[in-house]
């Protein structure tokens, strides 16, 4: 007996059909790699047609070709940037080659420079603070003289300001002692330094390096006048004519006011006792037939303005001792000064840096008066 067949037979179970994702577009991924690695403008380029293509294929890799094209138009600029600051330094290089190629002298660290040599910087530039120097002999055209060259003893660095002042005093005293007769100095001579800054410092440079400036004009020949190539007598009257000189290009800084009196009268002090070297010096003078007569006007002068100086030192208030200063400057002549240089045997030309010096307070109304310096503090 066989069995009925079944009313219907069961259809057999369908097996899902695998799913199947769409291309990964190549230039998405390209455009990523280039514009990171590369070539940023192949990159932007890549993705541009990497967008294109996914819209009409329908294929992956849209997220990736944004990322590429910001990444490379990121990289472009910076591309840019960078490519233009590396043709404005070789520029800059370029240029400053051409101006060593003129410069005469031999290339010399400037920590090997000695009093008594010349050297030539490019485009005669004393400020530069780190500048190339080129020594050469004095008697050719130069840009610089050097009057002395020292090493600072401070045991740690003094400040910016501190080492500006300390370094100008010093570079003034060395080309006082280098130069002794100022009034023979020519109109553009200037005086410049050299000092370590903050940074150097910490690198073990210790070097002040003094210059007499004179890149105004051609300068052929050394202005060195120092106590060794002049008679005892004019080294003398000299030492304490620039002293005094020195003393008054002292002047504090701040304004004279009310109750900030304290430090201008340690400077008249300062200027009395320089005042006081001279009149003994000029005291011995007297005696001397060929200089007597102007050295006995001269000290008259000199004694009247120690006693206003004396006066300034004394004075409590801004207005006392404005009308000292005043009468101190007032005392001393500069053609009695010149008449007595021109007995002793030295340059009787007036400086414009006197001629220009006002004789009232608020001036030194003489002195050497601070030029140009350089040297990063």
């Amino acid at each position: 007996m066989s069995t009925p067949p079944p009313p219907f037979w069961p259809v057999p179970p369908q097996q899902p059909q695998a799913y199947r994702q769409p291309p990964l577009n190549g230039f998405a991924l390209a455009s990523l790699l280039v514009g990171l690695l590369c070539l940023p403008p192949l990159g932007v380029v890549f993705a541009v047609v990497a967008l294109v293509q996914i819209a009409k294929r329908q294929e992956r890799g849209r997220p990736l070709a944004i990322v590429g094209l910001v990444v490379s138009l990121v990289m472009s600029v910076g591309l840019v940037l960078v490519t233009d600051r590396v043709a404005e330094s070789f520029f800059e290089r370029v240029s400053a080659l051409e101006q060593f190629e003129n410069v005469e002298g031999d290339l010399t660290d400037i920590e090997e420079l000695r009093a008594g040599e010349c050297f030539n910087v490019p485009g005669g530039d004393l400020l530069d603070e780190d500048p190339f120097v080129y020594r050469i002999a004095c008697t050719q055209v130069h840009h610089a003289e050097v009057t002395s060259s020292t090493l600072l003893t401070q045991p740690v660095y003094p400040g910016a300001e501190q080492l500006r002042k300390s370094a100008a005093d010093e570079c003034w005293k060395a080309q006082d002692a280098y130069a002794m007769d100022t009034w023979a100095l020519p109109d553009y001579a200037e005086m410049f330094y050299f000092s370590p800054s903050r940074e150097s410092w910490r690198d073990g440079d210790r070097q002040l390096l003094c210059v007499i400036g004179t890149t105004g004009e051609e300068q052929r020949g050394s202005l060195r006048k120092d106590a060794g190539m002049l008679k005892p007598e004019q080294v003398a009257y000299l030492r304490a004519a620039n002293g005094v000189d020195l003393a008054l290009g002292r002047s504090p800084e701040a304004d004279l006011e009310d109750g900030r009196t304290q430090e201008y009268r340690a400077w008249a002090r300062e200027v009395d006792q320089a005042l006081a070297a001279e009149a003994r010096t000029l005291e011995e003078a007297k005696q001397r037939p060929e200089v007597g007569a102007q050295a006995g006007a001269r000290l008259q002068e000199v004694e009247a303005a120690r006693k206003e100086w004396q006066q300034a030192a004394r004075e409590v208030t801004s207005a006392g001792f404005d009308r000292a200063w005043g009468r101190a400057l007032a005392a001393m002549s500069v053609e009695t000064e010149k008449a007595l240089r021109g007995a002793y045997g030295l340059a009787t030309t007036v400086p414009e840096w006197m001629e220009e010096s006002p004789d009232a307070p608020g001036g030194s109304g003489g002195g050497s008066g601070e030029g140009p310096s350089t040297g990063a503090a």
